[in-house]
């Protein structure tokens, strides 16, 4: 994040009511979403700062052009009322005033699409990727498969009776196989789907992107932070649309390995906690 981004913050969480709701989650869920939460989740990859810096930004522009017409509106109030102006002026043209409310929203407008472009060449743009997962959209489950190393599997979500919340696990977006990926390591994401559109989304990844049958779409991310990751199906694919959660668990390009080699050698039961396989624990 900017700078000015990270002093709105500090300056912010500094307000008792306010820091508890604006503080990132510590380990093992680095980011995610709390009851009253102000602004977006704490972003975990580049993507994901760059969105988050462009919102502040919006933000404060929203909030300018809105303390100026609030501004103009308590002028006219004050000053063209019906008992301080008994006698109401005739004119209704002002070649200037015309100009002005013109060109200043193009200025304002081209200011925001400068940043706003160069954030949707950033997202689009996939080079030199350091491996590749393809994400299939299925009703109502998600399947993947890391294309580099063989290894496939699907992700379908855990039924409410089996979710233990005393053990740190959420309703409705808990799976019986994680989503593992390296830290520091440029992903290429693969999406598509085998029947309806689907969305595949990691709000702290800055990720979002349809799953399309009969096509594929592309993105890549970069996670710089470990931990666990949560995010949901975001296109309305039918009944059971809410009972489609990923869980993505971020680990070291060494435990990341780990993984994948237990894989391979079938070592690693759906059952087991893929963050303590991958350590070897």
């Amino acid at each position: 994040m900017s700078r000015v981004t990270l002093a709105i913050a500090a300056v912010l969480s500094s307000v008792p009511f306010l820091g508890p709701v604006l503080a990132a989650e510590p380990m093992p869920t680095p980011s995610f979403p709390k009851p009253w939460q102000l602004n977006l989740q704490t972003p975990a990859t580049p993507q994901a700062e760059m969105l988050y810096d462009f919102h502040t930004l919006l933000t404060w522009v929203c909030v300018a052009i809105s303390v100026f017409v609030l501004a103009l509106l308590v002028i006219c109030f004050v000053r063209f009322n019906e008992k301080s102006n008994p006698v109401p002026a005739k004119w209704s043209h002002n070649t200037m005033i015309e100009v002005i409310w013109t060109v200043v929203p193009v200025f304002i407008l081209v200011a925001i699409a400068v940043p706003s472009y160069r954030i949707l060449y950033y997202l689009d743009h996939t080079t030199e990727a350091d491996m590749t997962l393809k994400i299939t959209g299925n009703q109502w489950f998600w399947s993947y498969e890391y294309v580099d190393a063989g290894v496939s599997f699907d992700a379908i979500a855990l039924p409410e009776a089996e979710v233990d919340i005393k053990a740190g696990q959420h309703r409705l977006l808990e799976t019986d196989r994680h989503v593992i990926l390296p830290v520091d390591t440029n992903i290429r994401l693969l999406f598509t789907a085998t029947d309806v559109i689907h969305a595949w989304t990691i709000p702290a990844f800055g990720v979002k992107l349809d799953n399309m049958p009969g096509r594929i779409n592309e993105t890549w991310t970069r996670i710089t932070k470990p931990g666990r990751y949560y995010g949901q199906c975001s296109e309305l694919c039918g009944v059971d649309h809410s009972y489609m959660p990923i869980v993505v668990d971020a680990v070291s390009k060494e435990e990341y390995q780990r993984w994948v080699e237990q894989e391979k050698a079938g070592l690693a039961p759906a059952s087991k906690d893929a963050v303590s396989l991958a350590a070897g624990n």
